[in-house]
């Protein structure tokens, strides 16, 4: 039996992986203000709780895997930096293993959601998938040849971090024309308001009151009502999304591309015209080589599975 952790900002949860089946989910609140000991104390306290509420005797728990925010060196459990908590060079793996006793392999969250979907969720039938979640930012994992590709010391897919627009809007991460400015729900928000501030008849303002109300979902909703406004708003922003899952497929042509985070909750209203933009700029038609994109399946529970699969195949190779 593997325990999965999901280390957030705020909170985590843990569960065990029995077969391909999650165990009852054991939380705790987690704080910038407990030093890098206390929260590997409190994680495995919580490893402890997710073998209690499974029913098994933590004696039987063979690993932990953590999913992690952050730069992480997987190679040697390393959070090397994770900026909201101020972490620098924590050998997070090194002290869960001190309090547990158990072997623990850590690695970054987004990887381990993509890690999840791969083998337990929308990506499971394809050897070769991509991950893309849309979020607050832009977070992506790749499963190639059925593993998880990292890239060097974990220091790899951050396509949010690649420029889709030369000399463009200014990034958090210090350079100009990200992905992750243009693509991510942020963006989409951005988008709205900008528009509802030009156009005071949109029919967007229905669905927000204020410009403060708009989020993700106020231009889906106008457009289903037919208003022009917000059309144009998702139009542009599909071209976005669409141009940088474009240049993922021809880099890697993965088998699929799984879109999770909660602008995939408009489903079908967000896949139909993405795949009307992309399928016709691929470099090589999915005729020759099938392609397909999706949404993810697993929601919030990928990084518990992603983070106890990749804890089980460490442990086994």
């Amino acid at each position: 039996m593997i325990v999965g952790i999901d280390l957030g900002g705020m909170s985590a949860k843990a569960a065990c992986l029995d077969g391909a089946t999650l165990t009852e989910r054991a939380r705790m609140e987690t704080s910038a203000s407990n030093s890098p000991e206390e929260t590997a104390f409190a994680l495995t306290r919580l490893s402890m709780r997710a073998a209690e509420l499974a029913g098994i005797p933590f004696e039987e728990v063979e690993a932990i895997g953590i999913g992690s925010p952050g730069v992480i060196d997987g190679a040697t459990g390393t959070v090397v930096l994770w900026s909201n908590f101020g972490w620098k060079d924590v050998r997070l793996a090194s002290m869960v293993e001190r309090y547990s006793g158990k072997p623990v392999f850590v690695l970054n969250d987004a990887n381990a959601a993509a890690l999840g979907e791969a083998k337990y969720g929308a990506g499971k039938a394809y050897e070769d998938c991509a991950l893309i979640t849309i979020g607050t930012g832009i977070g992506s994992g790749i499963v190639i040849g059925g593993k998880l590709f990292e890239g060097f010391r974990g220091a790899g897919t951050e396509f949010g971090h690649t420029v889709i627009r030369q000399n463009g809007e200014l990034c958090t991460c210090g350079r100009r024309g990200c992905y992750e400015i243009y693509a991510s729900a942020t963006a989409l928000i951005r988008l709205t308001r900008e528009e509802m501030q030009r156009n005071r008849n949109s029919l967007m303002w229905r669905f927000a009151i204020s410009l403060d109300d708009a989020d993700g979902k106020t231009a889906f909703s106008a457009a289903q009502k037919h208003d022009a406004s917000a059309k144009a708003v998702l139009s542009e922003y599909f071209a976005a999304l669409g141009e940088g899952i474009v240049n993922l497929v021809n880099l890697l042509r993965p088998q699929a591309v799984l879109l999770g985070g909660g602008v995939s909750a408009a489903g079908e209203k967000l896949l139909t015209p993405l795949r009307e933009y992309v399928y016709p700029r691929l470099y090589v038609s999915e005729q020759y080589a099938p392609f397909e994109l999706l949404l993810a399946s697993l929601g919030n529970d990928a990084g518990l599975f992603g983070a106890a699969e990749y804890a089980r195949d460490r442990l086994h190779s």
